[in-house]
This record gives structure tokens, sequence and C-alpha cells, in this order.
């Protein structure tokens, strides 16, 4: 029993055009609409996959420097401040001495701190080229013969 839906010829899908003038047919076209979207579509996301994943490596970074700024700072605030506040208590008394080293640690923390966010505003978690191919995409869909 034959299929009287079934195309055949140069109407089939995916069959070549009858001869080297002919134009391609509608189902021709669509299919090469489709596939060339599905392409396109497909390349779009691995440009998004790409920017992403360096924008998360860049911020990866960023807070490993600010979690070990921090741990650092802490170590080094802690053992210098009873250093420095033991040898300032031969000059003056041992509460000024260590109010003294508090407020350098304080302000050497300002400044870590400060660094660790300038770090954090660099990075961009918007895929900006994907944006913009995707702009220039829809630009051309609009009008492609432009």
């Amino acid at each position: 029993m034959t299929d009287p839906y079934a195309r055949t010829g140069a109407h089939a899908v995916g069959a070549e055009p009858a001869g080297p003038g002919a134009e391609p047919s509608l189902g021709e076209l669509i299919s090469e609409i489709t596939s060339d979207m599905t392409r396109l579509l497909r390349q779009e996301i691995e440009l998004a996959k790409v920017e992403i994943k360096a924008e998360a490596r860049k911020a990866g970074r960023a807070a490993g420097m600010l979690g070990g700024a921090g741990f650092a700072g802490y170590m080094v605030a802690l053992l210098l401040s009873f250093a420095v506040a033991y040898g300032l208590s031969n000059v003056m008394d041992l509460g000024w001495a260590t109010l003294l080293v508090a407020v350098l640690w304080g302000i050497a923390g300002a400044l870590l701190f400060l660094r660790g966010r300038s770090a954090m505003r660099e990075v961009n978690p918007k895929p900006e080229q994907t944006i913009e191919t995707l702009k220039e995409d829809a630009a051309w869909a609009r009008h492609p013969t432009s």
C-alpha cells in the first residue's frame, strides 16, 4: 500500500532542485532556515557559556584574594599586635599602646577591603558579547537582505 501523502521527485524534502537554475522549494527553504537557526542558537549558547565561565573565574580569583587577605590580615594583626603593643609598653601605658596598634590594623583592613571591592567591581556577570551578537541576529532576522 502506498502512502498518498508521500512526496516524490523534486518536491521531496531534502531533494535537489530539478535543474541548475531551478529555485529551491518552500520546504527546502524552511528546512534550511530551521537548520541555520538551530545552529545559530547553539553557537550563541556556547558563546554565553564561555563568557560566563570566564567571568566566574575572575569572580573566584577576586573572592580568593579577599578571603586570603582577610585570613592573612587576621593572623598578622593578631601576632604583630601583641609584639608592637608590648614593645610600645616600654614608652607608654599598655592600654594606649594596644589602642594605637588596633587603629593601625583598622587602617590596613580598610585598605584591603577597598582593594577587594575594586576587584569585585571588575566582574561582569552579563555575557556582553553574546548579548551583542543576539541583537545583531535579531536585526538580521528582521531585515535579512540588508
